[in-house]
């Protein structure tokens, strides 16, 4: 017993040794298991694994789509590295509710916006809440959203808990907010996205990479329960 006792202690601190953040790596690096096409489960896509990253090429077979996580968070801490080609358009949203009737990830979700800023159309270069980093359409600290040059990974994280919501591009706080208050149901109400009825309506969901028919990649995506 004495030493069954001690190989299962030995084992706890193993297990919190190599993961003491409880951090857990939502991609595995060799395929897209723990993830599929929003409303359309397991079907062939644009996303494929190279190299240990996520990427998603317009010219390759399957369909375009979101790609979302099969599990739902709260809160949590979100981690990743993308990056996109010249002029590159992508997102990544959180609280996404996966369900037929909204059309896409974008009708629920809050996306940081993920751009090339320098080479993008002009609309979006025109708007700073369309910048890298911000919260698309809604709000952004703009003069932090410094996004590496198309080609080069830059590095993400993303923390909501409790209802207060923060992005962070390469080091640098572009978004931060309490997405339960009447301030901020009044920027969108000033905002594009008050045409969604369902936009910020979830506190909790999936989270989906945005399929914008640019090439993107994705890669280092973990997560941490708060």
């Amino acid at each position: 017993m004495y030493k069954l006792l001690s190989i299962s202690a030995l084992l706890l601190v193993i297990s919190a040794c190599t993961n003491p953040n409880n951090e857990e790596q939502i991609f595995n690096g060799k395929n897209l298991d723990g993830f599929h096409i929003y409303n359309q489960a397991k079907t062939n896509s644009k996303w494929k694994v190279s190299d240990g990253a996520i990427l998603c090429d317009p010219k390759s077979d399957g369909i375009f789509g979101d790609l979302v996580t099969d599990q739902e968070f709260e809160n949590f801490e979100l981690s990743f590295d993308w990056w996109v080609k010249k002029g590159g358009n992508s997102g990544v949203f959180i609280n996404v509710k996966e369900d037929t009737a909204y059309a896409a990830s974008f009708a629920t979700g809050l996306e940081m916006q993920l751009l090339d800023n320098a080479n993008a159309e002009h609309r979006h270069q025109i708007d700073s809440t369309h910048w890298a980093g911000c919260l698309y359409s809604v709000a952004c600290n703009s003069q932090n959203s410094k996004p590496k040059p198309y080609g080069e990974w830059n590095t993400v994280k993303i923390i909501q808990n409790k209802g207060i919501v923060s992005f962070w591009l390469n080091d640098k706080l572009t978004f931060q907010d309490d997405i339960n208050s009447p301030a901020f149901a009044e920027k969108i109400a000033n905002s594009n996205m008050k045409n969604y009825p369902a936009f910020n309506t979830f506190k909790k969901g999936k989270i989906a990479f945005q399929n914008h028919t640019d090439s993107v990649g994705f890669r280092n995506i973990r997560i941490k329960a708060l």
